[in-house]
């Protein structure tokens, strides 16, 4: 067996389990559970149907770059939602779709990481997406965590990372709008990123899935490729991003996003995927062509997410230390007591379901960033949201 597989962690949802095991919650409450990020809105009819329109592609092997229709449809998007000179980026170089931006997570480390050269470095934020740790540990390198905490704004500091650590990084993970912390990275330290890509040789690949979910209609999250092209990176040289329909549409099942940027790197990424057997199903392809295409269904469903923090944060406010992300749709609190004894408790009194921020985080030298923070979800739909937030409340009342 792969050794390194003796080296991952378990999984958060599986540490959250074994936490409720055993426990009782009242027989008279609904559960509810905010600690997955999985979308409870609907999903958009047309792009359903798109999908029962084209079964007949089901006869035919699919490429793994997509249909052309598909790339320029991301193209296009990419070009409007960013502000990007059309003239930089091209659908049959630049972006490849692919099956959910979780797997293509994983598989991106296995890409870029040259385990040749001695003690390779993976950076990410701590807390983070479990899956950046998983693919460096299985890729051969080695996970190195940027703490994300109030005292920096919950960003990374990057300023604190030593130059030897640079010069051993071949792959930076970052993901703005954070997952759990909702922190959007400004343009400014995107573009000191990719001058330190540049200057020691490392992949920078910018999780940005959920950047479709913001509060402020003037002013969406910056992205890489955006950031690239203001210093004149024109060729987006050591950038990747990635993106999904999973948030933005609604549409989790559907495993479709992609992948955009450095077009040297895309060619040999596209060279892993050709082995990897990742082909994106046709009718998954024209749901995705639609969904890619078309916003006031985004619209609506930012409005729905606002509407949600909106009540659960009035609701919360005075009892807890909590305050509205940039973006996403999580909650990063801090509760007043451990946070596995907080999830436990409201499970055991509340029934609702919330995740521990340790299970999200890595024990640093002085610190667990996620020590004594919880992470909701505000998925479900917006009264099973507000009665969340109304139990959480009687909870930190009574206790």
């Amino acid at each position: 067996m792969n050794p390194n597989l003796s080296h991952l962690h378990r999984y958060p949802f599986e540490k959250l389990a074994q936490l409720k095991a055993g426990c009782l919650p009242p027989d008279n409450l609904e559960p509810i559970s905010l600690s997955i990020g999985e979308p409870k809105h609907p999903a958009p009819d047309f792009a359903l149907q798109a999908m029962i329109d084209n079964l007949s592609g089901l006869a035919s092997y699919p490429l793994t770059k997509g249909s052309i229709l598909l790339r320029e449809a991301i193209n296009n998007w990419l070009v409007q939602r960013f502000k990007l000179n059309s003239e930089n980026i091209d659908p049959e170089k630049n972006i490849l779709p692919v099956n959910g931006t979780r797997e293509a997570l994983f598989a991106i480390a296995q890409t870029i990481i040259d385990t040749t050269t001695d003690n390779p470095l993976v950076m990410m934020p701590n807390p983070f997406y479990q899956i950046y740790e998983g693919a460096a540990i299985l890729a051969g390198a080695e996970p190195y965590y940027l703490n994300t905490t109030g005292d920096n704004h919950f960003l990374p500091d990057f300023d604190g990372v030593s130059s030897k650590n640079w010069q051993r990084c071949q792959l930076l993970y970052i993901c703005s709008p954070g997952n759990p912390t909702g922190r959007v990275m400004p343009k400014e330290m995107l573009m000191h990123l990719i001058e330190l890509a540049d200057k020691f040789d490392f992949t920078i690949v910018s999780d940005e899935c959920y950047s479709e979910l913001y509060f402020d209609e003037s002013q969406p999250p910056v992205g890489l490729l955006e950031a690239a092209e203001s210093i004149g990176n024109t060729t987006y040289k050591n950038c990747l991003v990635f993106h999904s329909l999973s948030k933005r549409s609604n549409l989790p099942g559907l495993r479709s996003g992609f992948v955009a940027g450095d077009a040297d790197i895309i060619q040999q990424f596209f060279r892993y995927r050709t082995y990897h057997g990742c082909a994106m199903p046709p009718h998954h392809q024209a749901a995705s062509i639609a969904a890619w295409s078309d916003e006031q269904h985004v619209l609506t469903n930012r409005n729905q997410y606002r509407e949600k923090f909106d009540i659960v944060l009035d609701i919360l406010k005075d009892v807890i230390e909590v305050e509205r992300p940039d973006a996403s749709f999580y909650l990063w609190p801090k509760t007043p007591i451990d946070d596995e004894l907080f999830c436990k408790g409201l499970y055991a009194q509340q029934n609702v379901t919330v995740l521990p921020g340790k299970y999200l985080s890595r024990d640093s030298a002085d610190i667990n960033p996620g020590t004594n923070r919880v992470r909701l979800a505000l998925v479900a739909e917006l009264e099973q949201c507000r009665i969340a937030a109304q139990r959480i409340r009687e909870f930190i009342e009574i206790s």
